[in-house]
């Protein structure tokens, strides 16, 4: 489904990824582990062309989309929630969801999608009218990856859906990851709780200064000594 080749991205004059490779097969969740600064939220950026590579490939079901607008990337089928949830906090609830679905023009699909969002989060359905500010850290997380499931995504790319969360609030969300893969929603998973993003994906990159040091299954990264001395304590 995905697939990247080379890519490297530079901010100003650091390279943030150097020579990354990986893919995504239909029906997955992969996850991308590695230290703050090591390029996973960047390569979600790059896939979602919030920033442009220097050089490399961006394949997207067969198609180069490494020089299209984000736009057009969200119209493919790509969606992210991204990190530090971004919700439109003078909006309400309600209307961020519809900001979610600007590409599509199905008015009674949009308002169905709606409720079955308020379905999956019951309190984003007591919250519908509320301002998107006023909601707690959960809540707008919840929001963010609803605002972006809005768009109908065939790949969903999250990026640190349990930072600064709640233990609790962190099993809500990975329980509604879970249920989106079951829908059929393949997921590109970007996490720093490195033990709980394995036990949930299927194949799994390790970053480590812009570069892929590590990959495999889930699984194995799980038992790699590599792996469990550096991110897994």
């Amino acid at each position: 489904m995905l697939e990247i080749e080379n890519l490297n991205v530079n901010y100003g004059g650091i390279q943030a990824l150097q020579g990354i490779d990986l893919t995504v097969n239909e029906g997955e969740i992969v996850t991308l582990v590695g230290a703050n600064g090591a390029g996973k939220s960047t390569t979600l950026r790059a896939i979602s062309r919030l920033v442009s590579p220097r050089s490399g490939k961006i394949f997207y079901q067969g198609q180069n989309i490494t020089k299209l607008r984000p736009d057009q990337v969200v119209c493919m089928g790509i969606a992210q929630s991204p990190e530090g949830r971004r919700v439109l906090a003078r909006q309400t609830v309600l209307t961020n969801l519809e900001l979610g679905a600007y590409t599509r023009s199905d008015k009674f699909g949009i308002k169905a999608d709606i409720e079955r969002q308020f379905q999956i989060f019951p309190r984003l359905g007591e919250r519908r009218q509320q301002l998107a500010g006023t909601l707690s850290g959960g809540e707008q997380q919840m929001l963010a990856i609803a605002r972006a499931v809005m768009s109908r995504p065939k790949l969903l790319l999250l990026d640190e859906p349990s930072l600064g969360l709640a233990p609790q609030i962190v099993r809500e969300i990975f329980g509604v990851i879970a249920n989106l893969h079951a829908m059929g929603v393949t997921i590109l998973l970007v996490e720093q709780n490195a033990h709980l993003a394995l036990q949930t994906a299927d194949r799994g990159y390790v970053l480590e200064a812009g570069q892929v040091a590590i990959a495999g299954a889930a699984s194995d990264l799980l038992e790699d000594d590599r792996v469990r001395k550096a991110y897994l304590g």
